[in-house]
């Protein structure tokens, strides 16, 4: 038995999609390190392979790339991010899978989330990946589809085709504004930096789903059996 629902499963694309940005670039970006290997995801099965274990997250206090131009006021800056990300990935891509409202709030509200049990849907920073969320199996065997897993490809293709020089370089020169977003959702004396540290230590520590992922549906929202997936 197959069924579908909303798309319940899109935090687990942008959770890839950041463990490969750990893997080739978000060590970079985060520890001034060279890149490292891209971490692979097998498609149709959900395994993501994990690097070496890292040390303790270090921010990294160089500062931002000196800026020719102001950066603009965060409540106008979605061209400038749109821009950025259509030099970095082509306009192709970046309509296909990018939400082009509030980018930086919905990009620090998602990665904020992202060790918690909720994420705030409304405010994802990606489009929905065409169809539905399926799930096979019996009512008290509920599985994830492995045609679930294909939706995704081309979006995990796309960031672990990243160039990591390429993207530190835009994400630095934004930072200031993602900092302004962090603080405003909250966290006025704390780092954005430093809280994207801790998220990818969590990533990392999540174990790796390797096979059948068993669901549970306690309501609505689909639940990973596994509660250590959660």
């Amino acid at each position: 038995m197959m069924e579908r629902s909303k798309d319940w499963f899109w935090p687990w694309a942008l959770g890839a999609g950041i463990l490969l940005v750990v893997g080739g670039i978000g060590v970079y970006l985060l520890r001034g390190e060279s890149p490292q290997p891209e971490a692979v995801v097998d498609v149709p099965q959900p395994v993501v392979t994990t690097p070496a274990p890292l040390p303790p997250a270090v921010v990294d206090t160089a500062p931002p790339p000196v800026r020719t131009l102001p950066l603009p006021p965060l409540d106008e800056s979605d061209p400038e991010v749109l821009g950025g990300l259509t030099e970095i990935l082509g306009q192709e891509a970046v309509v296909k899978h990018v939400m082009p409202e509030r980018l930086v709030r919905n990009l620090v509200v998602s990665i904020d989330n992202m060790p918690r049990e909720q994420m705030a849907l409304n405010q994802r920073p990606l489009q929905s990946a065409p169809g539905d969320f399926i799930t096979s199996g019996d009512e008290d065997a509920l599985v994830i589809a492995p045609e679930n897993f294909e939706r995704y490809e081309p979006f995990v293709a796309l960031v672990s085709n990243m160039d990591a020089k390429t993207l530190v370089s835009f994400y630095r020169g934004l930072e200031p504004l993602f900092q302004q977003a962090y603080e405003e959702l909250g966290h006025p004396d704390a780092s954005f930096t430093a809280r994207l540290n801790e998220v990818i230590e969590h990533l990392l520590q999540t174990p790796t789903p390797r096979g059948e992922v068993a669901l549970v549906q306690p309501s609505v929202v689909y639940k990973y059996a596994d509660e250590r997936l959660e």
